[in-house]
C-alpha cells in the first residue's frame, strides 16, 4: 500500500520497485536452487547407474586368472629347466575409454606398423570392455606404446611358456598356445592331470606351482637328438628317431624325432613330416621283431637253445616261398638262426610253438593295444586278430603287422630285465615303485637266453657295425630292415630300418631302439642295410653316452662268455 503524509509527496513509485527488485532476487533465487538440485540430481542418478553396471571381470570371454596363470616349470632328471615361465607385456584397449579413435590408430601404427589400420581402426572402436590388440610384446614396444599416453591403452602382464633347448625335446615337451594352456606333447598330459584344474581355481600364480621332475636325461637327449640329425645328413635319409628306456624302472632317459619343430613357435609343428616317429608312428619292424619270436618260443618250451632247425630250402605257402635275405641254406642251431636273421629258421622257431599260441604271446607283450604313456600323441598297433598259416609265418620275423618303436622298446626292456614287463613312462619312478608295477611276461631263464643272442648278434652277426662303434660297454641288439610298401607292391629301394638294442647286456640298464627311414648308402664300401645306419647310430650313442650314465667301459672276454648259456658252453 502507497503512504502518503501531509506536506509530503506521495511514494508510491519507489515503495514499488522495491518490491519488484525483492521479487526478482527470489526468483533468480528459486532458479539457482532449482539448477543445483537438478545438477545434484543428474550426477546422482549417474553415479547410481555406474554402480549398478557389472565390472567386467573376463578378457575376451576369458577369466583373467586363466590368461595370467602360470605353468610349473619342468625340469629334467638332473634338475635342467626343460619348460619355465617368462613375463611378457601384452597390450591391450578399452574402446569405450578411447576419446579420438582415429588419433589413437594413427600413434599406434607408429610403433607397431604391421597392425592393419582397417583391423585396427574396428578393434578400436566401439563400447567394449576390453580387447586385445598384440600379445607377448617386448618391454621396448611397451615403452614406446606407453610414452604414446593414449587413453584407454595399456598392458597387462602374461605368463609365456620358454623352452631354452629349443627342438632338442620337442616330442616329449609338446608345447602350449598363446594362453599357456597345454596343446600337445607333456604340456597336455599335464593340463589333463592338474594344471588346468589349479588354473581354474587361481592358484597357479607366480613361483607357487612346483617343478614336475621328468624322467629325461637332457646330456642323453642332446647326443640322441644331435645323432639322429647327423643320420638324416649322413644317410640322406628322409626321417630317424630314437628312444632309449631305463629297463629297470621304465623311465624313458631319451626320445627324439627327427624332422621336428621348435616349441617356441608352436606353428613350425605343422611343417610336414614332423610328427612323431617313436609314439604316432606305426611301422614293420623288420627283423628286430625275430627277437619277440624267440623270446615267445623258448618260453614256451616248444623250443630250446641248443635245438637244430632246418633251413636249407624255402617254405612254401601255396604260390609264394619264403627264403632268406642271405641264407645259410643248411641245417642252423637257434643262436645260428637268429645270427643269420634267418626268415626260414625263425618260421621254423615259430611254428615249434604253434601260431596260436604265438599269437597269445604278441597279446601278453602289449601288441594289441596303446602302450600306457603320458604323451597324448600315440597310434595304435595293426596287429591281426587272427593269424592264417602264412599270416603267422611273416609276422614271425616282423612283417604284416605294424607297431610303434615305443611298443618294440618296451618289449625289448622286458626281454632283458629278468621277463618284467613294465609300462614306460615321462616321469621319475625309482625302482620300489616299479618293481610294484611290473607283470612277468617270460622266465628270468628265457630273459638270460634272450641277453646271450642279442649279444652274440652284435659280436658276430649283423650288430657288428654297431658293436665297432660301442666297444667295451656290452651293447647286445638285432636289426630289421622292413622294405616299404610303394603302390601296393614291397619296394627293395624304400626301406626302413630299426636296430633294437640293450646295454651292458652283462648287468642291463637300459634299452633302445633307433629307427632310420629310406636311407641311402653312405659311400661305396657300405650297404643300405640296418648294421650299415641304425646299427652304427646306436653305436654312436652308446659309446658317448655310457659314461654320462655311470657304465664304464670294459674289455674283460669274461664277461661275455659268462652270457653263454650252459647247455652250448
Amino acid at each position: 500500500m502507497a503512504i502518503t503524509a501531509e506536506g509530503h509527496a506521495p511514494t508510491i513509485a519507489l515503495d514499488g520497485a522495491r518490491k519488484v527488485r525483492g521479487n526478482l532476487t527470489q526468483a533468480r533465487i528459486r532458479w539457482m536452487i532449482l539448477a543445483l538440485v537438478l545438477g545434484f540430481g543428474l550426477v546422482g542418478a549417474r553415479l547410481v547407474q555406474l554402480g549398478l553396471v557389472e565390472t567386467d571381470s573376463t578378457i575376451e570371454g576369458q577369466a583373467r586368472d586363466l590368461i595370467t596363470a602360470t605353468r610349473p616349470p619342468i625340469l629334467d632328471r638332473n634338475g635342467l629347466e626343460m619348460a619355465v615361465d617368462i613375463r611378457v607385456p601384452s597390450l591391450f584397449a578399452e574402446p569405450r575409454r578411447i576419446i579420438d579413435v582415429e588419433e589413437a590408430v594413427r600413434k599406434l601404427r607408429t610403433v607397431l606398423p604391421d597392425l592393419s589400420e582397417t583391423w585396427l581402426r574396428n578393434r578400436l572402436t566401439g563400447e567394449q570392455g576390453f580387447v586385445w590388440v598384440q600379445r607377448e610384446l617386448s618391454p621396448t614396444i611397451e615403452d614406446r606404446v606407453m610414452r604414446l599416453g593414449i587413453p584407454g591403452i595399456d598392458f597387462i602382464t602374461e605368463s609365456k611358456r620358454f623352452y631354452p633347448g629349443m627342438s632338442e625335446a620337442s616330442h616329449i615337451l609338446g608345447s602350449t598356445n598363446i594362453d599357456n594352456q597345454g596343446i600337445a606333447g607333456i604340456e597336455r598330459h599335464m593340463d589333463g592331470e592338474n594344471v588346468a584344474l589349479l588354473q581354474d581355481l587361481g592358484l597357479a600364480r607366480g613361483n607357487a606351482l612346483t617343478p614336475v621332475e621328468l624322467s629325461v636325461d637332457m646330456r642323453v637327449q642332446h647326443v640322441m637328438h644331435e645323432q639322429l640329425l647327423d643320420a638324416m645328413t649322413r644317410y640322406s635319409a628322409i626321417a630317424a628317431a630314437g628312444v632309449m628306456v631305463d629297463v629297470m624302472t621304465g623311465e624313458v632317459i631319451a626320445l627324439a624325432s627327427v624332422p621336428d619343430f621348435d616349441p617356441n613357435v608352436p606353428a613350425s609343428a605343422l611343417v610336414k613330416d614332423s610328427f612323431n616317429r617313436i609314439t604316432a608312428g606305426i611301422f614293420e619292424p623288420g627283423s628286430i621283431f625275430k627277437t619277440v619270436t624267440m623270446a615267445g618260443a623258448l618260453d614256451s618250451g616248444a623250443v630250446k637253445i641248443s635245438d637244430q632247425f632246418d633251413a636249407r630250402f624255402g617254405i612254401r605257402f601255396g604260390r609264394f616261398t619264403i627264403d632268406d635275405f642271405h641264407g645259410k641254406h643248411r641245417i642252423l642251431d637257434l643262436p645260428e638262426v637268429y645270427k643269420y636273421s634267418s626268415n626260414i629258421g625263425t618260421i621254423r622257431v615259430m611254428q615249434a610253438m604253434g601260431k596260436d599260441n604265438f599269437r597269445a604271446f604278441l597279446t601278453r607283450m602289449g601288441f594289441d593295444s596303446r602302450v600306457p604313456f603320458e604323451l597324448p600323441e600315440m597310434r595304435l598297433p595293426t596287429v591281426p586278430k587272427d593269424l592264417s598259416e602264412v599270416g603267422a609265418a611273416t609276422a614271425s620275423f616282423g612283417h604284416g603287422l605294424s607297431v610303434s618303436p615305443l611298443h618294440m622298446v618296451t618289449a625289448y626292456a622286458a626281454f632283458v630285465n629278468g621277463g618284467n614287463y613294465i609300462a614306460p613312462t615321462l616321469y621319475k619312478r625309482d625302482l620300489a615303485e616299479a618293481q610294484a608295477l611290473y607283470r612277468p611276461v617270460i622266465r628270468p631263464e628265457t630273459s638270460a637266453e634272450i641277453r646271450y643272442l642279442m649279444r652274440l648278434n652284435a659280436l658276430e652277426g649283423s650288430g657288428s657295425q654297431m658293436n665297432k662303434e660301442a666297444q667295451g660297454y656290452r651293447v647286445g641288439g638285432k636289426t630289421g630292415t622292413a622294405e616299404k610298401v610303394v603302390d601296393g607292391r614291397y619296394s627293395s629301394s624304400k626301406v626302413t630300418n630299426f636296430f633294437g638294442s640293450a646295454f651292458p647286456l652283462d648287468n642291463p640298464r637300459y634299452a633302445m631302439i633307433i629307427m632310420v627311414d629310406e636311407p641311402k648308402a653312405e659311400n661305396e664300401q657300405s650297404g643300405t642295410t640296418a648294421g650299415w645306419n641304425a646299427g652304427t647310430v646306436t653305436g654312436r650313442i652308446v659309446q658317448r653316452v655310457a659314461p654320462m650314465l655311470g657304465i664304464a667301459p670294459d674289455f674283460a672276454e669274461v664277461l661275455d662268455e659268462n652270457l653263454v648259456p650252459s647247455v652250448i658252453r
